[in-house]
């Protein structure tokens, strides 16, 4: 189970938590990461949501590359509530200093047309969105 606490501009803090399931190690879409989950807002409001992402690395240790990430909500009709789209540029340094990682996000979402900037270390995740937006986020 992936745990984390986030705090977001104009919101709260909140604890999230995720469990990844494997689909097998023999399946076609092995080389994308496919997600399916349910989330429960406040009063009672149920949505699921589908979720797909590829990665092209653009080197063989895969520490600089692309990816494209899409994500569908849905109403519990499996009525479309909101699409999201995007591609980001990532830049991973491990060992800055020793026992540190760091990654550099670039991205740019299609639907909200909202560039974006993401910067992990280790546990701790800054976004920051063109349009004010912010989030934090730390991984227990």
């Amino acid at each position: 189970m992936e745990t984390s606490l986030r705090l977001r501009s104009g919101g709260g803090l909140r604890i999230h938590a995720k469990e990844k399931l494997p689909l097998g190690y023999n399946s076609l879409i092995q080389a994308a990461n496919v997600g399916a989950g349910v989330h429960l807002h406040k009063g009672d409001d149920l949505t699921y949501n589908l979720r797909a992402k590829k990665a092209i690395p653009f080197t063989s240790n895969g520490l600089l590359g692309l990816s494209l990430k899409g994500r569908l909500l849905t109403d519990t009709e499996f009525k479309p509530k909101k699409r999201t789209g995007a591609v980001e540029f990532a830049w991973t340094i491990l060992d800055l200093r020793k026992g540190q990682d760091v990654r550099l996000k670039l991205g740019y979402e299609f639907y909200d047309k909202v560039p974006y900037l993401q910067l992990r270390e280790n546990n701790w995740t800054l976004n920051a969105y063109m349009d004010g937006k912010w989030d934090v986020r730390f991984d227990m």
